[in-house]
């Protein structure tokens, strides 16, 4: 196994072309609990190019019923980037001022109930996002209404 970059162009270039509409290669999950990390799976496959097929635990998307719980949970998409040790992508918690576009931020509950996964697509002035389900492209992420955030920083990518 060894690693590649993540290619970051690619994952912003893909946010902005379906922040406002829906690639017909995948499901919609609007009305099932929503399509915002399915979105950003999206666009973090779009600049990794590789999945994890590892049942239950991995990170893929052959379709709506083919799939692991982690191309489209929030809390399964932050489990599987910052543990996985094995092919695909991986993340680790970072603040603020260390993210860069293509990379993850996730939005919570006072609880710690995380539910929204946006994609950021550029740092400068501000953090502006692109996301699903309240479909949105370049939306600052000052104009989010959070309790909690967490930015999932992009390392790279293993490949075999």
């Amino acid at each position: 196994m060894h690693e590649i970059p993540y290619n970051r162009d690619l994952a912003v270039s893909y946010a902005r072309k379906w922040a406002m509409s829906r690639n017909p290669s995948y499901y919609n999950f609007d009305k099932v609990g929503g399509d915002c990390t399915n979105f950003a799976s999206q666009c973090i496959f779009a600049g990794s190019k590789t999945m994890n097929y590892t049942p239950v635990t991995g990170w893929y998307y052959n379709s709506s019923y083919d799939r692991t719980a982690s191309w489209s949970g929030v809390e399964y998409l932050y489990n599987f980037l910052i543990n996985n040790r094995s092919v695909g992508p991986y993340a680790h918690v970072v603040s603020q001022d260390e993210v860069l576009p293509g990379d993850i931020i996730q939005l919570g509950t006072d609880n710690g109930h995380f539910y929204h996964s946006p994609v950021i697509t550029a740092i400068e002035p501000v953090i502006l996002v692109a996301a699903h389900t309240d479909d949105s492209l370049d939306r600052p992420l000052s104009t989010y209404n959070y309790d909690k955030v967490r930015f999932l920083h992009i390392d790279g990518v293993r490949v075999w």
